[in-house]
């Protein structure tokens, strides 16, 4: 008879739980998912260092179908109740939308209904009584308000697969499933929001795919603002269409009177040559006026489109006479479903007004907390002209030599109206201060006020960057909508795998549609009025490519628009502020960085600390005038600018100052982990790889490298764990290894197994003890001038004994003596 109080967790699955559901009926290869992590652990920055934390993880989640989830189960060893795992349940089943909740020991089940209204909210059920997939799936559709036969077969239509594995992640699977229930259910205008980087269009075609397999929806129309967007999306994602989809394009045709006509290639949706079109593509300013052919949609007759997908439907949604809205009112018997990363644009103005109120929303705060999308850093600078305005002093000339109009020119005028030459150099001076200390070759894109500006500052950067211009020409490019050239290396610059061009000067080109994986800088140097804007530039940076490094991205902001556009509930807040003299040279904000002394929070931890302190900054005082101001640009120079003070901010989405040190922080995660000395030695040397203990305390939040950068990088982890947390004194790998070597332990071996053990040791003192509990290390000079592995091995007398002579080793070199 086994002892349930003995098993592990796992073992309590494998024995007690897993079968208990299969009896039930559930498929374990189609139905029944174990060990399901849905985010990716948050991304933790420190300088250049990045670290992920925890993962969010169910025991089990049970599919009704594939993505069409309907229950979730935590388990728990023996030792605790039946009900210990259902708090946590509860929070997975609200993050991921699943109304069935049940937690385990093995001995029976707890139920929680999220479906329940009266007092049988959770039911204890025993190890036989698990519910089958049919019963479960009443519930689902009682907690989806799915009431019919029709809604139900929208509502559980297959997703697409294409073979390759891929699946959307939960947020995406949410996002479609309440799309398609809330179009099974009759509703006609439905929002989505999504910030930047989190797969819009991927959510979308399988949205559209779901209803058009479904035959809910037979012709469908996806509207962008982009030609693109359009590309991009016809070649990517809904290629899967493949000669169902058209782009909708304007045409020459040959009319009766022998005049010639400019049509839509669909006119009045009756043209034989496009019947077997049932997805289309198409710009909404096209279809509005194109070549000057205004309301080409109505080539369309009003009830052609059954369904309209608008993404990012936040432009010019505030407008009642904008594009998208005319097009609209015209398909008016069509289901309506806005994408956008900004609901609402000002506290008068939304989107919301047309739509509703979102069915789902995934903000950039999510993302990040998740770990899909990049954190950042802004590093904000105020120049003084900018600060305390500019007025030209009494007989002042511009560059013409035409006297400048005598009054108080602040922000919004610099590169719009008044351009200052020692302005542009100054921001230029500091990017390029920011890019030596950090990463010259980063990719980095520098918002400017207008294309004008744009030029003179890549003409800037080029003189302060000769070195590596002079390497390659296209190391910083203008890449506006005139300028050809530059049009041309955009997808040099989105290609992670092209090094140039590194930097871009844009003015409006490159807010939106550019898919900048490796964006590492985001520079803005323009007066950005709209919070759609501002969410979109930020957009830039937000992909995540761990295959390239890029963990994270910065922010050098000359224009205060973080703090204009902060919205601490889409975004979350800035966690720390920073001041630093107006001399501060902006090459060492990185490294400084490293060595602040401030924790870091493991969101999935629950580790939290008090705010000790805060420091406000009053908001610069712009002074104004009620001069009229001219149209056209004056430029000048021999203005003093200088730089008044540099913040710099970590944003994150606990909300909370960093304020102790990371060995402080350290301490308090591993002693979380390890109550004693003790504690942490028996788990040190009952575990074979020592790499496992290093993965878990990452996991946990700490920050290892960092933490070796710290304390002493020829310091093994097991002396910074003993030192940082218990205090102990810090033995580097040389000094073990030594004293290792003065116990003359190695006499017990045979002459060619003692060279081998003495050259592991030496090779532990160089790279540490995850190297040699590896057989690869057997591979490597000078271990292979001893043999091959199987000779070495031989050595010893077997694979066995060899590694068995690894683990005394190991066992000797922490000896408590060592």
């Amino acid at each position: 008879m086994i002892d349930k109080k003995t098993l592990s967790e796992r073992d309590i699955c494998t024995k007690f739980i897993t079968p208990a559901i299969e009896k039930a009926g559930w498929d374990k290869t189609t139905q029944l998912l174990e060990e399901v992590s849905f985010t990716d652990g948050k991304i933790y920055v420190r300088g250049r260092l990045t670290a992920r934390g925890k993962r969010k993880r169910a025991d089990y989640i049970l599919y009704y179908k594939p993505n069409i989830p309907i229950a979730i189960v935590e388990a728990k060893d023996n030792r605790h109740s039946v009900r210990a795992g259902l708090q946590q349940a509860l929070d997975y089943a609200e993050i991921l939308d699943i109304p069935c909740v049940f937690s385990s020991n093995g001995d029976g089940f707890v139920f929680h209904d999220r479906t329940a209204t009266d007092g049988n909210i959770e039911t204890e059920l025993d190890i036989d009584s698990f519910p089958s997939p049919e019963e479960l799936l009443k519930k689902y559709k009682q907690y989806k308000g799915i009431h019919t036969s029709e809604a139900q077969e929208v509502a559980l239509q297959d997703y697409y697969f294409d073979g390759s594995g891929r699946s959307p992640r939960y947020y995406q699977q949410i996002a479609v499933n309440r799309t398609v229930e809330a179009v099974a259910n009759g509703q006609g205008r439905i929002l989505l929001v999504m910030a930047t980087g989190t797969g819009k269009t991927y959510t979308a075609f399988q949205i559209i795919h779901r209803l058009w397999k479904s035959r809910a929806k037979k012709r469908i129309l996806f509207l962008a603002d982009r030609t693109a967007l359009i590309d991009q999306t016809r070649r990517g994602d809904f290629k899967h269409f493949k000669d169902k989809m058209t782009i909708i394009k304007k045409k020459v045709v040959s009319r009766a009177d022998g005049k010639e006509e400019l049509v839509s290639n669909n006119k009045r949706g009756i043209d034989t040559e496009d019947k077997a079109y049932e997805v289309f593509l198409g710009l909404y300013q096209g279809l509005t006026n194109a070549s000057d052919i205004e309301d080409a949609y109505k080539d369309f007759t009003p009830e052609f489109f059954d369904l309209i997908v608008i993404d990012e439907c936040h432009r010019g949604s505030a407008k009642e006479d904008s594009a998208w809205r005319e097009i609209l009112r015209y398909f008016n018997k069509a289901t309506h479903i806005g994408l956008t990363a900004t609901p609402k644009e000002t506290k008068e103005v939304s989107n919301i007004e047309y739509f509703g109120d979102p069915i789902y929303t995934y903000s950039l705060k999510q993302g990040i907390d998740d770990g899909f999308l990049a954190p950042y850093r802004v590093v904000r600078v105020n120049l003084n002209v900018d600060a305390e305005g500019w007025r030209p002093e009494q007989g002042k000339k511009d560059k013409d030599g035409k006297e400048v109009e005598d009054r108080v020119y602040n922000r919004k005028d610099f590169d719009k109206s008044l351009v200052i030459d020692e302005r542009t150099q100054t921001v230029a001076r500091k990017l390029t201060e920011f890019l030596k200390g950090y990463d010259r070759f980063a990719k980095t894109i520098v918002f400017c006020s207008d294309i004008d500006h744009a030029e003179r500052m890549r003409f800037a950067l080029s003189n302060l960057n000769a070195d590596l211009v002079a390497k390659n020409h296209k190391y910083i490019m203008q890449i506006t909508g005139d300028n050809d050239e530059g049009k041309r290396e955009l997808d040099n610059f989105i290609n992670p795998e092209e090094t140039y061009p590194v930097i871009a000067t844009t003015s409006e080109l490159m807010t939106t549609g550019v898919d900048a994986q490796t964006c590492r800088v985001i520079v803005l140097d323009a007066e950005i009025k709209s919070m759609t804007k501002f969410k979109q530039i930020v957009g830039r940076g937000t992909r995540i490519n761990e295959e390239f490094g890029k963990m994270f991205f910065t922010i050098l902001d000359f224009r205060n628009v973080t703090d204009l556009f902060a919205d601490k509930d889409f975004d979350g807040d800035p966690i720390r502020v920073k001041p630093v003299s107006e001399d501060t040279d902006l090459t060492n904000i990185v490294d400084e960085e490293q060595s602040i002394d401030s924790p870091i929070i493991d969101e999935e931890t629950g580790e939290e600390i008090e705010i000790e302190a805060k420091i406000r900054y009053p908001e610069p005082q712009t002074r104004t005038s009620k001069v009229n101001e001219p149209r056209q640009k004056v430029y000048v120079n021999g203005v003093d600018v200088s730089v008044l003070i540099s913040r710099e901010m970590y944003f994150d989405t606990n909300g909370k100052p960093i304020t102790t040190s990371l060995k402080d922080h350290t301490k308090e995660l591993i002693k979380g982990q390890y109550a004693s000395l003790d504690d942490f030695l028996a788990r040190w040397n009952s575990t074979d790889k020592k790499e496992i203990i290093i993965k878990e305390l990452e996991e946990q939040g700490v920050l290892v490298e960092a933490l070796r950068d710290a304390v002493n990088r020829e310091v093994d982890l097991f002396d910074l764990i003993c030192h940082v947390a218990f205090e102990q004194p810090p033995l580097t790998r040389k000094e073990r290894a030594n004293n290792v070597k003065k116990r003359d332990y190695f006499t017990k071996y045979g002459d060619q197994a003692r060279k081998v053990l003495e050259t592991l040791l030496d090779k532990y003192a160089d790279e540490g003890v995850t190297n040699i509990e590896s057989m690869d290390i057997l591979k490597v000079k000078p271990l292979t001038d001893y043999g091959s592995p199987l000779e070495i091995i031989k050595q010893f007398g077997s694979k066995a004994k060899y590694l068995e002579a690894v683990k005394e080793l190991e066992q000797e070199l922490y000896n408590t003596g060592a």
